[in-house]
Order: C-alpha cells, then sequence, then structure tokens
C-alpha cells in the first residue's frame, strides 16, 4: 500500500478522485486504524497511540481522509508503527486466540485470531485495489508491486488501442441510456 504513494505530491496524495473522496493518504489512515484496531484492543493489546478518528465514537469517514493538520509522514509512520504492533500480537498469539470485537455483533463474537488475520487481509486488500486506480488516474502508473507491474506489455498507443477496443465492445452494448448519458456530458 505505502509504495503506491511514492513520489507523488502532497496534493495527490490527497485528492478525492471518485465521487465518495477516495484518496490515497486516507486509505494509509484507514489502514493504520483497522489495523490498530483488530490487532490492538481485539484481543485486550490496544494500540499505545491514541488518535481521535480512531475511537468507535468518531465523526463518520474521518478516517478516511487526513486533516490539513496530518502530514503524510506522520501517517506513513503511524501506518508503520501499527504494522509493528500487529505483527507482535501475530507472533505473539497462537491462531486460535480469542478476541471481541465491540463494534460487531454478539453473534460473530468470540473471534480467533486466525478470523481476523483473514478479515485485515481482506479488508487491505480490497483497499489496495482503492489505490490502484486512484493513483491510476494521478498518474497513469500502475502495477502489482514496485519492482513488477503484472501488466500485458505494450506502449501507451497500445494502451490506448486497447482501452478503445474495450469501448468499442462496451458501446455495442449500449442502448438508449448511453445516448442520455453522452448528451448529459456534451
Amino acid at each position: 500500500m505505502v509504495w503506491k504513494l511514492g513520489g507523488l505530491s502532497e496534493y495527490d496524495l490527497r485528492r478525492p478522485l471518485t465521487t465518495t473522496g477516495t484518496n490515497l493518504l486516507g486509505l494509509v489512515k484507514h489502514l493504520a486504524g483497522v489495523e490498530a484496531a483488530y490487532f490492538g484492543a481485539v484481543f485486550g493489546r490496544p494500540f499505545p497511540e491514541n488518535h481521535p478518528w480512531m475511537a468507535i465514537d468518531a465523526p463518520e469517514n474521518v478516517d478516511m481522509w487526513a486533516t490539513a493538520e496530518e502530514s503524510s509522514e506522520e501517517l506513513v509512520a503511524l501506518y508503520k508503527r501499527v504494522w509493528a504492533h500487529a505483527d507482535t500480537t501475530i507472533s505473539e498469539l497462537p491462531m486460535d486466540a480469542s478476541g471481541q470485537v465491540p463494534w460487531w455483533r454478539k453473534a460473530s463474537n468470540p473471534v480467533s485470531l486466525t478470523r481476523i488475520l483473514v478479515h485485515v487481509t481482506a479488508e487491505t486488500l480490497r483497499h489496495v485495489g482503492h489505490a490502484d486506480i486512484v493513483r491510476e488516474l494521478i498518474d497513469g502508473s500502475v502495477g502489482h508491486r514496485d519492482d513488477n507491474d503484472n501488466m500485458a506489455e505494450g506502449d501507451s498507443a497500445w494502451w490506448h488501442s486497447y482501452r478503445e477496443n474495450l469501448e468499442k465492445v462496451a458501446s455495442s452494448f449500449a442502448g438508449p441510456e448511453l445516448a442520455a448519458r453522452s448528451s448529459l456530458e456534451d
């Protein structure tokens, strides 16, 4: 997740690029809170730092964007401290260790460390997918890892042609809603 932020300005890290405001730095902040909670308080090992946006009663979506007072360096460093805390929880507890997730319904508790590992992995991967798309919207950077983009080989002309072909196929399925949408965009 963190490498998706590399080389971007503070503006680009914070830019809301979807109608719901998804932005790269907000995803890092959110995941820091997620991992701190699930690998901390859930197993009686609270993360030692308090952040108002991590509280159960925090305002809606406050964890999904960085305030002007929160620097990217601070939030990335926090996320790395949370990783260390999570790693300690995972290494010190057995996989069947029992925890309580207070924000989940009673029927879903107690939980095992294994269940939380699966849950947090899925949540992280979901948000890394968001980061992939947001980063591509910012500067066209794509990829699976910093050292392996895992993308089809092709120059910008190839990708342009590829996308045009996809649009052509999609348009063949369009009905009146496409014409209506096109007229709204004009």
